[in-house]
């Protein structure tokens, strides 16, 4: 997923976006709700992890702001305040979850997967697919009852696939899961990846549709 963190303790931000790398997710971290604003305004997010308490602003006006304009994009909100009335204002104001500091990064994995699974229409983590045995929570698979060892980006393309079976995805929407800003993209990136995942699935778990995209292929 490409994730939007928006944390100004630097300590905390690092420790995040590299689990989240870690996950197999592309993550943009800003430390500024007005960064956040630009960010949010050039780049489609598939989720944000958002404090509370920022130099510039409150992040709750950021996500109210968000929701009154029609924005969906699921967000979790990370923050110190662990009163009940902190939790309902932050749930009332559109959040999808709610997670008091300090938490444990494994905790937060977790939570930014179970979101994932709500927004794709499939809450349950383990799916069949053919041969495949698939579990998207701990990012597991087995072929033929043999595990099969991904790497985060091979995962993540695989993922972007597997959240959205039967549809054409890009090669853009595909990169889009892979980098951060600033990051190098060699022209045959995605390729290379969908060539990888071939070889470790299964030739037809990705199809091609020659100058258009890639697409999750049969069971």
């Amino acid at each position: 997923m490409r994730v939007l963190l928006i944390e100004d303790t630097v300590g905390l931000g690092r420790a995040i976006r590299e689990q989240m790398a870690d996950d197999g997710h592309a993550v943009d971290w800003v430390q500024r709700l007005d960064h956040a604003v630009t960010s949010a305004q050039s780049t489609a997010y598939d989720l944000i992890l958002l404090d509370l308490a920022l130099p510039d602003g409150h992040g709750l006006d950021f996500l109210r702001r968000r929701r009154a304009a029609g924005d969906t994009t699921p967000v979790i909100i990370l923050t110190a305040r662990d009163q009940i009335s902190d939790r309902i204002a932050g749930l009332n104001a559109g959040a999808d979850d709610y997670l008091v500091k300090p938490f444990d990064l494994a905790e937060l994995s977790a939570r930014v997967a179970a979101v994932a699974r709500r927004y794709s229409g499939n809450p349950n983590p383990h799916i069949q697919l053919g041969e495949l045995c698939i579990n998207r929570a701990d990012h597991t698979i087995q072929r033929a009852g043999m595990p099969v060892d991904l790497t985060a980006r091979e995962w993540a393309v695989f993922e972007a696939l597997i959240q959205r079976p039967g549809a054409l995805l890009s090669k853009a929407q595909l990169e889009e899961r892979l980098y951060e800003f600033g990051a190098e993209i060699e022209s045959n990136t995605i390729e290379v990846y969908v060539s990888r995942l071939r070889k470790k699935l299964g030739f037809h778990v990705v199809e091609t549709v020659r100058g258009l995209g890639y697409r999750l292929g049969p069971a």
